[in-house]
């Protein structure tokens, strides 16, 4: 008897070189903060809210969201879209990530994130005479406590936001990308999370949630920025270590039928 058909060729998995991965992060991080900072210098507080043309608190929670979406589509099926040492963290307490990736990771994130806030003076440089001296004496959109507060709240309660903020981030992370999430939707239920998440956090401590983000802030916003930086990276990574770690005792105890 002859064989009736052909033997399918079996199908070829291409798996992204560490070059392309590392890339993926410098570019997602870019277009994080090139995204949520440009709003904040630029548009949050348009020629003084005067005719409402300036975005305020909505369009930069906005932004965030819409920057790390569109990241998530373009980049992450690439570097899986961290785009946050927090997540890199979080992730791999969790064992969804490898922890050998997680320096190089952080490295691609910092370089992208400070790439970003660096062209953003650039750009601030060219505009009307004292913007960018305000920009950077304002903190240039750098996160923490009291004066770098929008509301002047205090130390415990930047804290205790960034903290559980980057927890719920972390949280949902894990359950969007694991087996249960809807194949596709993650980055749309990522970025909705982040505009929530800022639009409670940018009164209390200008949201972060990303020590990427507020480095990258932090070496342009003075003084007060940089003593403030701490708490900037300290409780995103303890909010990504407590998701980390508790995510599977609280969600993977589920009964198989």
């Amino acid at each position: 008897m002859t064989q009736s058909h052909a033997t399918e060729a079996p199908a070829i998995v291409t798996v992204p070189t560490f070059g392309a991965r590392f890339g993926a992060e410098v570019a997602g991080t870019f277009l994080l903060v090139f995204g949520v900072i440009g709003t904040a210098i630029f548009a949050a507080g348009f020629s003084g809210g005067e005719g409402g043309l300036n975005v305020g608190f909505l369009g930069v929670a906005l932004a965030l969201g819409l920057s790390v979406l569109v990241g998530a589509y373009a980049f992450g099926p690439v570097s899986g879209g961290h785009f946050n040492p927090a997540v890199s963290i979080g992730l791999a307490i969790a064992g969804r990530f490898a922890w050998k990736d997680v320096a190089p990771y952080i490295a691609a994130q910092l370089i992208g994130g400070i790439a970003a806030s660096t062209l953003l003076v650039a750009i601030a440089a060219g505009g009307p005479n004292g913007f960018l001296a305000g920009a950077r004496s304002g903190g240039f959109a750098s996160t923490g406590w009291g004066e770098l507060s929008p509301g002047g709240f205090s130390f415990v309660s930047a804290l205790l936001v960034e903290i559980l903020a980057t927890a719920v981030l972390v949280f949902v992370i894990l359950a969007v990308t694991g087996s249960r999430g809807a194949a596709g939707f993650a980055p749309i239920a990522i970025g909705l999370t982040l505009t929530v998440l800022a639009l409670i956090a940018i009164p209390i401590s200008n949201g972060s949630f990303n020590p990427a983000r507020s480095i990258a802030t932090a070496i342009y916003g003075g003084p007060t920025a940089l003593a403030q930086l701490w708490l900037s990276i300290v409780a995103p990574i303890v909010g990504a270590i407590i998701a980390g770690s508790t995510f599977k005792l609280i969600f993977d105890g589920v009964r198989k039928s």
